[in-house]
This record gives structure tokens, C-alpha cells and sequence, in this order.
């Protein structure tokens, strides 16, 4: 039996969740002779130890001691801030690391964490769980094989049901950096091409607080590809009727649409229809449930050297370049230009 042990640092809301689909890995991935451990560590250590106890997981009183405890790879879900140290710390260690997006703050904190994990040739997978989604897997898939003809529209929607305190808002980024960015990514990886523009708007009817966060509730970007398709990138706090993830691709020869399913939280106003008729999701952790296990599984083969790197580093950094061009073009109310390079 290949034993793989796995270090996770954090154990807030995402943190729990990985922690609880890495201890689940093993009724997958025992038949294959592979047996996964858990190691965590957290600021809050009563938290930490009561989640390590109920999952069989070892608890380690700080990253230091994580790290030198001989781990096959490092999990992070901590808050954004700590993203750059704890990536490198992780390089440094000689092991693959897999991140929850962002790699930093912003672009520019995160160009040094690109130089420094190119130079030592180290392996971070950053966590865009919708490249591990069934539904965006088969569009990309479908795009590709030339079922769709060209593109002419995108068309990509991302509403919570409710919105994050306020607190966390505030130091978010903005809403197309927190929430939007992974639509942004999405983009880029199912069409292959680099967007290349964004011209945003946004609006505040829903908490007041937000605005006075300095953040919106709602936004919507106009986006232009490098071969002159467009679409756009919707986004809010107050979808009440559910947690919405769609995207709608149109093509010359037929048009797709991912997350139109018995859960989605739209109804329809004609006579006689009655689809959807399943309960919405509620959160993005419903929403995503299976993906964000298969992103977690792909990890455990990458650190095996059994597939290439899902979502690199580069790739994050990337999306992140549209996610600052929308919130200056928010900020100026005029379109952005974005920068292509993801050199430091």
C-alpha cells in the first residue's frame, strides 16, 4: 500500500471541507493501493485539534512542525494574505502544494511567488474547482471537438444566495476578484484564448454596508477575447432564489449552457413549464461538491507524477490580471486594457 500523508493548513469553513474530502480520498483510492493521512494545523488550536480527533487526523501545533514532519504534499486554506509565504514555505520544503485561489492579494504580490516557484522548479496547483466540474468538463469538451462551430457569445453568471460578512468584503479584493475571478478563469481555460479587455459596471441595492465597504453587490463586465469574441461576467450577492453558477455558450452550430440542471435557481414564466422543479443549491460548497473532491483527488495524482498540473500558478495570476482590469474599469467607468504578461 502507497501511503501518501497530506499537511493542510487552515481549518476554517473551506479548510473543514477539504479536510473532510481528503479523509474520504481513501475509499476511493484504498482499492488502488493508495492509503492518504492527514496532518492540520490552525491558529485556532482547540478548533483544529477537535476536527483532527474527528476525522483521525493528526493535529501539529504550527506550520513549522507540519512541515518537518515528512508530508508527501501541503494543502493551504488560510486567508489570502498568508497565500505567498505559506506557497513558498511549501516550495522550500521540496513538495508539491496545492492553494486555494488567489495566489496573493493581487497581481503584483504575486509576481515574486511566480519568479520564486519557477526558479526552484516547484509544483503548486491552485484551486479553481470549476475545471473539475462535470458540466464545464463536458462544454470544454464539446467546444473542442468543433461541436459547437464558432463562438459568437459568452455569457457567464455567478450569484450567492447571500452574501459573506461584511468584514470579509471588505478585505476581499472586490467582488470580480473574489467571486468573479473564477469565471474569468473559466474562460480562458474552456476557450483557450487570453481575454484581452473588460468594460465593468456595478451597483449597490442590497446592504448598504457593502458600499460603505467600498465594494458592490452587483456587477457586470463586457469581456473581449484576443480573436474578438465577446461576452459577459455577471455577478451578486443577493440571489434569493439560490446559489446560480451557469454559463451559456452559443456557437455557429449549437449553443450549451452549463448548470442549467433540476437545481438551477431560475423558474420559467411560460405556461405550462414546470423545469426546473428541484431545491436550489443553497452554496457554492452544494454547488460544487463533486468537483471540489475530483480537484483534491488530482492533486493526490499529481504528487504521484500521474498528471500534469490541472491549475497552475500561472493560470491563477492570469485570471487575476482580468479580475484587477475589471475592478479599475469599475473604479473608472471606462474599459481596461489587459496586461498579458505573467513574467516578474
Amino acid at each position: 500500500m502507497k501511503e501518501v500523508i497530506l499537511g493542510l493548513v487552515g481549518v476554517g469553513r473551506i479548510g473543514v471541507m477539504h479536510a473532510n474530502n481528503i479523509a474520504a480520498l481513501n475509499n476511493v483510492l484504498n482499492p488502488q493501493g493508495i492509503n492518504v493521512r492527514l496532518r492540520l494545523t490552525d491558529v485556532a488550536v482547540d478548533h483544529a485539534r477537535g476536527i483532527a480527533a474527528g476525522l483521525g487526523a493528526e493535529f501539529l501545533p504550527s506550520v513549522e512542525a507540519l512541515l518537518a514532519s515528512g508530508l508527501d504534499g501541503l494543502v493551504i486554506a488560510t486567508g489570502t494574505g498568508t497565500h505567498p509565504d505559506l506557497i513558498t514555505a511549501g516550495v522550500d520544503a521540496g513538495i508539491p502544494v496545492f492553494c486555494e485561489k488567489p495566489v496573493a492579494l493581487n497581481v503584483e504580490d504575486a509576481l515574486p511567488v511566480l519568479d520564486y516557484i519557477r526558479e526552484r522548479h516547484g509544483v503548486v496547483q491552485i484551486g479553481h474547482q470549476r475545471r473539475f466540474d462535470a458540466g464545464y468538463l463536458e462544454a470544454r469538451r464539446a467546444y473542442q471537438a468543433g461541436e459547437l462551430g464558432w463562438i459568437h457569445s459568452l455569457r457567464a453568471v455567478t450569484c450567492d444566495m447571500t452574501p459573506p460578512p461584511v468584514e470579509f468584503l471588505a478585505s476581499s479584493g472586490g467582488l470580480f476578484r473574489d467571486c468573479s475571478v473564477h469565471d474569468f478563469d473559466i474562460l480562458r481555460w474552456l476557450t483557450g484564448r487570453e481575454i484581452v479587455e473588460v468594460y465593468a459596471k456595478g451597483s449597490n441595492n442590497g446592504d448598504p454596508a457593502i458600499g460603505e465597504a467600498g465594494d458592490v453587490d452587483t456587477a457586470l463586465a463586457l469581456v473581449s477575447f484576443d480573436d474578438g469574441t465577446v461576452g459577459t461576467v455577471s455577478a451578486t450577492r443577493f440571489n434569493g432564489a439560490g446559489h446560480d453558477v451557469r454559463l451559456e455558450i452559443q456557437g455557429s452550430r449549437r449553443s450549451i449552457m452549463v448548470g442549467l440542471d433540476e437545481k438551477s435557481a431560475l423558474a420559467s414564466a411560460e405556461a405550462g413549464v414546470t423545469f426546473p422543479a428541484g431545491v436550489p443549491h443553497r452554496t457554492f460548497a452544494e454547488r460544487f461538491e463533486a468537483a471540489y473532491r475530483s480537484e483534491m483527488a488530482a492533486f493526490i495524482e499529481l504528487i504521484l507524477g500521474r498528471r500534469e498540473n490541472p491549475c497552475t500558478a500561472e493560470d491563477a495570476v492570469a485570471a487575476s490580471r482580468v479580475a484587477d482590469a475589471a475592478q479599475e474599469s469599475l473604479a473608472t467607468g471606462v474599459p481596461v486594457r489587459v496586461a498579458q504578461t505573467v513574467a516578474g
